[in-house]
């Protein structure tokens, strides 16, 4: 039997991307199922998963597990606290270029450093300010990026409060600034409440005032840069930090560069995700998703990623100390949309929803069942408090029955689940719909180098491919149905989701700018819009071929996300 992806494509991307000199596809999984098993039937288990890509360890995961090559296995990494010193800037810009070379993404909360024009009297001068700071890490990010084989990926974040929220705002209004970075706005709660009420809002360092704003004119220009350039993403950061397991031993203030994963100083994080249309059978009655077969897989694969902390290499020992406090992962779904469109739910419909609903119910229940598992046989992770773990928002929302469990067993991990955007390993898996986004196109032409020259692939969905599906593509999509699957999703994962809502250039302003109020509202963590219309999109097509680092890369033939 021949195992692995079948278009010539995602044969290369596997290879090239995942994979040892002349290591095929079945040894790579071998490989992976070997490193990390418990015993011969949790390797033989296992390999059976990995050999028919029903799960798909995220790109470190899948390249360093195993390897002889020094990188990581962790994807997602968030930096040290970036205090208000010099000192402080350059150890984590150092921190930040270690991390980098051995494969991670990094992110950073830049709203410790004071405003630009503050006085800094040891020095009898003034700051610059933490936008012009952002340019060390951006040119440590290309330098990396450009010595190795991959785009660097960060996330730049300030709080909404800042004095230098304004200059944060536009810093990426342009082809040039800040390429290397995602930018995101930390929003509170205190802000959303004074927007929603009318009331000004007060920018402030460090204690002190500096200037008392219009929360609409502010907001306005937060909506009109996302509109125009895609950026800021806005996080909902007192909503991350309210539904954190671990709300009584740590505080967030940024995240990993596409989002999905919120994390403390230090914080480190392992990505996976189950393959959704490997679960469609046929039967007598037509195709159907095989739900047990989901069911099954998930024990296997938690006992696999939790072992990963105990042989992973990491570019800082405070990341280790993280991973080994915590033993935190983030396994999530995609394929998502091909799978339920191949068993005939549109995309946003009411029945996807249902469907999506039943799906992610079944993975949080049985992730959180074998971390439970694991506690009972190995131990819960050492900062596990059962009475205080027990009060967490999130953890409140599982069955009776875990919770249950958790206050006699206690838990494995501390985090379990994170949808990620799987621009990479989804195509390398037969170009199937990423995460939970819906198709970006039905075909599209790739130019690929070969040893004979350039060659023109045309490379089609998973679901037109093999079923004849045509899914409605993320602009067919309304912003209310991307929301939607996006409110829904955030309802069943304890870290966070990355999902970019598709915004056509004809929709009314007002109703544009609803889609973040309603965000917040339904519970979501954070919000990403993508405006085809913009100016981002110009640039992205003008830059393609010379782009050398960006944090999170939208494909400008596809609409796809890509996080390195």
């Amino acid at each position: 039997m021949t195992y692995g992806p079948r278009f010539t494509i995602s044969q290369q991307i596997h290879e090239t991307k995942y994979r040892g000199q002349g290591e095929s596809f079945e040894e790579s999984q071998v490989r992976f199922a070997d490193t990390l098993k418990d015993d011969y039937d949790h390797f033989k288990t296992l390999r059976a998963v990995l050999l028919d890509q029903r799960f798909l360890g995220a790109g470190r995961t899948q390249a360093a597990v195993g390897s002889p090559r020094y990188t990581t296995p962790f994807n997602c990494f968030v930096s040290g606290l970036v205090e208000d010193s010099f000192t402080s800037i350059m150890e984590r810009a150092k921190e930040a270029g270690e991390t980098m070379r051995l494969g991670g993404g990094i992110g950073y909360d830049f709203s410790k450093l004071r405003p630009r024009g503050d006085l800094i009297a040891s020095l009898d001068s003034r700051s610059s300010g933490p936008v012009s700071f952002m340019g060390i890490f951006d040119s440590i990010c290309h330098t990396i990026s450009s010595a190795g084989h991959r785009r660097g990926a960060q996330m730049g974040v300030l709080r909404v409060d800042h004095p230098d929220i304004e200059e944060f705002i536009r810093a990426k209004q342009n082809e040039d600034t800040l390429r290397a970075f995602n930018i995101s706005v930390g929003i509170t709660d205190e802000f959303m409440q004074a927007l929603t009420a009318g009331e000004d809002f007060e920018l402030k360092f460090d204690g002190r005032v500096y200037k008392t704003v219009n929360t609409q004119a502010l907001w306005e220009e937060i909506m009109r840069s996302t509109w125009d350039w895609a950026e800021p993403g806005v996080l909902f950061i007192d909503r991350i930090n309210e539904m954190n397991n671990l709300h009584y031993c740590e505080t967030i203030e940024a995240t990993n560069p596409c989002g999905e994963q919120p994390l403390p100083p230090f914080g480190a994080c392992l990505l996976g995700s189950f393959n959704l249309v490997k679960y469609i059978r046929a039967g007598a009655d037509g195709l159907f998703f095989d739900y047990a077969q989901l069911e099954a897989d998930i024990p296997p694969v938690v006992r696999a990623m939790d072992n990963i902390h105990d042989i992973a290499h990491f570019p800082l020992p405070e990341q280790k100390q993280e991973s080994v406090d915590k033993r935190r992962m983030g396994l999530g779904i995609t394929g998502a949309a091909n799978a339920g469109e191949i068993i005939g739910h549109q995309y946003g419909s009411k029945e996807f929803l249902e469907w999506l609903e039943k799906v992610l119910t079944i993975i949080r229940d049985g992730v959180y069942s074998a971390s439970i598992d694991l506690a009972k046989e190995k131990g819960p992770f050492p900062l596990f408090d059962a009475e205080e773990y027990l009060k967490g928002s999130f953890i409140k929302t599982l069955p009776d029955r875990l919770r249950k469990r958790i206050k006699k067993y206690g838990i494995r991990n501390s985090h379990l689940l994170s949808i990620a955007p799987t621009g990479t390993i989804s195509l390398s898996a037969d170009n199937i719909s990423g995460g939970i986004e819906p198709v970006f196109s039905h075909f599209y032409d790739r130019t690929i180098q070969t040893f004979d020259g350039p060659t023109i692939e045309r490379v089609e969905d998973y679901a037109y491919h093999y079923y004849g599906v045509l899914g409605r593509t993320a602009n067919e999509c309304t912003a209310e149905e991307h929301l939607s699957v996006l409110s829904l999703s955030q309802q069943y994962v304890d870290s966070s989701v990355s999902k970019t809502i598709n915004v056509s250039p004809d929709m009314a302003w007002e109703e544009f700018k609803s889609i973040y109020i309603r965000a917040w509202e339904s519970g979501c963590k954070g919000c990403t819009t993508f405006n085809s219309g913009g100016k981002r999109f110009g640039v992205l097509n003008k830059t393609e071929e010379k782009q050398e680092a960006e944090a999170c890369y939208i494909d400008p033939e596809t609409g796809q996300k890509e996080c390195s």
